[in-house]
C-alpha cells in the first residue's frame, strides 16, 4: 500500500471542507469512572474514511501514516453513520451553494443504477446481471447534476419505488435571498417512474411532471436533461468503494454513497466557486 503523505490528506480533506465538517461532530464525552480509549485525532479519522471511499481500500489496509488504527477508524465511522453525520454533511454543503445562487432548482433529475454486492442487507438478485446479488443506487438532483437526495435498495427493487422517498429527502436549501427552498419547479424521470399514483402525487406536491410515457414517448427528449444525472452517476462511481459492494450492513454502504454525493461530489463544486 503506498504511504499517503500530508499533501494527499489536505486534497482528499481540503480545509474549507474540513470546517463545514468538524462543527457537525458528535462531541466525545470522556468516561465518568475514566480510563479508556484516549480521544483520537477526528480529522485524521475523517480523512482516513474519505480516503476509504476514494481507494475502495478495506479498513485493515488503511496506511499507517493517518496516525489512526483501522479499528479507530471503523468505529468512529460507525458511530458518525449513526448520528447522521452525513446526512447533515450533506445539507450544510448544499447550503452554501444555494447561499451562492448555485442550486438550480429549475428541475429535478431522478435515475437510478445497479452495482454488484458481496454480501449484506438491502441486497437482492439483480435482473440486468444474471439474478447476481446486487444493490441500486437510487440519486436525485437539482437541474445541473448535483445531488440533492441518494438511496440505496436491493437491485431487484423497482425504480419507480424510491421516487417519493427521493423526493422527501430534499432538504430545506438556503437561498441568496429570502427562505430556505426544497421544491424544484419541475421533476424530469424516464419512463420507469412513469404511473397514475405519481402524476397524481406530484400534482398535489407541487413539481410538474416531466416523466416519459411507456409506448408514447421516447427517451431522445428526455435525454437532454438526463445526461446530467447519468454524469452524477458516473462522478460517484468513480469513488472505488462504490463500484463493487463488501459492506455487510446497507446503512454503511448508504453512507459512503451519501459522503461521495454530499461532501465530495457537491463540494467539488463549491471549491470551483473559490477559485
Amino acid at each position: 500500500m503506498p504511504v499517503v503523505g500530508a499533501d494527499l490528506s489536505k486534497r482528499l480533506v481540503p480545509d474549507e471542507l474540513w470546517e463545514l465538517a468538524a462543527p457537525l461532530l458528535p462531541s466525545f464525552a470522556a468516561r465518568p469512572q475514566g480510563g479508556g480509549t484516549a480521544p483520537c485525532d477526528e480529522r485524521a479519522v475523517f480523512t482516513a474514511v474519505v480516503y476509504a471511499l476514494t481507494s475502495g481500500c478495506a479498513w485493515r489496509h488503511l496506511p499507517p501514516t493517518f496516525d489512526t488504527s483501522p479499528a479507530t477508524a471503523h468505529r468512529r465511522f460507525t458511530v458518525w453513520t449513526e448520528a447522521g453525520l452525513w446526512r447533515r454533511l450533506h445539507r450544510a454543503v448544499l447550503d452554501e451553494l444555494g447561499a451562492r445562487g448555485e442550486v438550480d432548482w429549475t428541475s429535478a433529475i431522478v435515475d437510478a443504477a445497479s452495482v454488484r454486492a458481496k454480501r449484506g442487507s438491502l441486497t437482492g438478485p439483480n435482473p440486468v446481471d444474471r439474478g447476481k446479488k446486487g444493490s441500486k443506487l437510487h440519486v436525485l438532483s437539482d437541474a445541473q447534476g448535483i445531488p440533492f437526495a441518494v438511496a440505496v435498495s436491493g437491485a431487484n427493487m423497482h425504480d419507480g419505488l424510491a421516487l417519493k422517498p427521493l423526493i422527501r429527502g430534499i432538504p430545506a436549501v438556503r437561498s441568496r435571498r429570502g427562505p430556505r427552498r426544497r421544491r424544484p419547479v419541475k421533476l424530469r424521470a424516464d419512463k420507469a417512474y412513469f404511473s397514475a399514483e405519481h402524476l397524481a402525487w406530484l400534482r398535489e406536491r407541487g413539481p410538474v411532471a416531466r416523466i416519459a410515457r411507456p409506448g408514447i414517448e421516447s427517451g431522445e427528449r428526455l435525454g437532454r436533461h438526463r445526461w446530467k444525472i447519468a454524469r452524477s452517476i458516473a462522478w460517484l462511481f468513480g469513488y472505488r468503494r462504490l463500484t463493487v459492494r463488501y459492506e455487510r450492513k446497507g446503512s454503511h454502504f448508504l453512507a459512503f454513497l451519501s459522503l461521495a454525493a454530499a461532501a465530495l461530489t457537491c463540494y467539488k463544486k463549491l471549491a470551483k466557486l473559490a477559485t
